[in-house]
């Protein structure tokens, strides 16, 4: 077989490029070459520019739904210094490799914040929080890990239902983002701005041939 090397620094990026992957399987490597890329070296900038789109005082409780590792959640901690940063998971391997609740709580204790991080094990469609208890809500890339349209729609609700009345949520996902903002609104949220590129998104849902139709938004519960 064929090999295309990318060069990354001193190493380099490895595709492997049979006759038939020219067509329908070279995007399929551009697609793995991005995702690797992206966890490996923008993961953090992509994450504070989430965050950074909410207005933050610093008292706020957070809840990040599916927060996996804690990549979300530790960069809410960050920027709390009275509030409470909460995440949420279930913790299924085959949504994350290596998920676990103890890989969240050493990367919060490494960040410095772990005195305002708690972890809790629950499913998203059924919240162990209050009504209207949370400041902010944060999600990335977890929704779309429930299979059925109903599981999901669920979630949203529950989101919806923690959130104070003006309370902010960014939920950042690579599929069904238009179903989940049709959600939000039946909830009484509206969605306040797109926080990623829509040119990057047709981009991304050309490339996956139509599997992954990202999307980032930033939305409000109503007073």
């Amino acid at each position: 077989p064929r090999v295309l090397h990318i060069p990354v620094g001193a190493n380099s990026f490895d595709i492997e490029l049979l006759g038939i992957t020219l067509g329908p399987g070279l995007p399929c490597g551009v697609v793995a070459f991005a995702m690797w890329w992206g966890s490996r070296f923008g993961k953090l900038r992509a994450r504070d520019q989430l965050l950074d789109a909410a207005p933050w005082r610093g008292d706020e409780v957070v809840l990040d739904v599916g927060c996996g590792a804690g990549l979300m959640l530790v960069g809410a901690a960050k920027r709390l210094r009275t509030g409470q940063a909460i995440g949420v998971d279930l913790w299924r391997s085959e949504d994350l490799a290596g998920n676990r609740p103890e890989a969240a709580l050493a990367n919060a204790q490494a960040e410095g914040v772990a005195e305002r991080v708690r972890i809790e094990t629950a499913d998203m469609r059924q919240l162990p929080l209050a009504d209207a208890s949370v400041d902010r809500v944060v999600s990335r890339a977890a929704i779309h890990n429930l299979a059925d349209a109903e599981g999901r729609a669920q979630a949203i609700r529950e989101i919806a239902r923690v959130l104070r009345p003006g309370g902010l949520a960014v939920v950042d996902d690579i599929r069904h983002i238009g179903d989940y903002l049709a959600t939000f609104r039946a909830a009484g949220c509206t969605p306040v701005r797109r926080l990623d590129s829509a040119v990057a998104s047709f981009a991304w849902t050309l490339m996956s041939l139509g599997a992954m139709r990202s999307g980032a938004w930033l939305v409000r519960k109503g007073a």
